[in-house]
Order: C-alpha cells, then structure tokens, then sequence
C-alpha cells in the first residue's frame, strides 16, 4: 500500500540518469494544466537517508518548482525485499 505524503521540494533528489529525460515543453505545459486543475497525480519517490529520491514523476515534479511551489504530494513506494 501506498502511502501518501506531503514532502518538500528540496528533500528530493532527482537521479541524474533520469534528469537527462526532462522535457521543458512538457513541464510548462503540465504547469499550466497545474494552475487549472491543481496536481492530481501524486508523484512517486523512495526514502534515501533524511531525503528521498524521485521513482516517477519528473515532469510534475519540475512544473510545481517551475510554479514556485515548496511543497509536493508524494506517494512513498517501498523497495521489495529480494
């Protein structure tokens, strides 16, 4: 089960390898649809140390710092156990 949370902006890291996938049209349009509709999709991230790191999400995540926004909701997912 997922648990959702409010997290802040800056306690999330973005891995890099993903940061090379951000599309700048894409989150101005999701900022857009942000400010009309408000964020209906939490974003997904794992804990990581005092931080968390981005699992799904990148683009929501980019337009609500585009927006200004310090705060973000977030699903926190959990690493299975091999």
């Amino acid at each position: 089960m997922l648990q959702k949370q409010s997290l802040a902006l800056t306690d999330i890291r973005v891995p890099a390898k993903r940061a090379k996938t951000l599309d700048l049209a894409k989150v101005q349009s999701l900022g857009e649809d942000i400010l009309q509709n408000g964020m209906t999709i939490p974003i997904q991230v794992r804990k990581d140390g005092t931080g968390f790191i981005l699992v799904e999400g990148l683009h929501r995540l980019e337009a609500m710092r585009t927006l200004g926004e310090t705060q973000i909701e977030a699903y926190l997912v959990r690493a299975r156990l091999h």
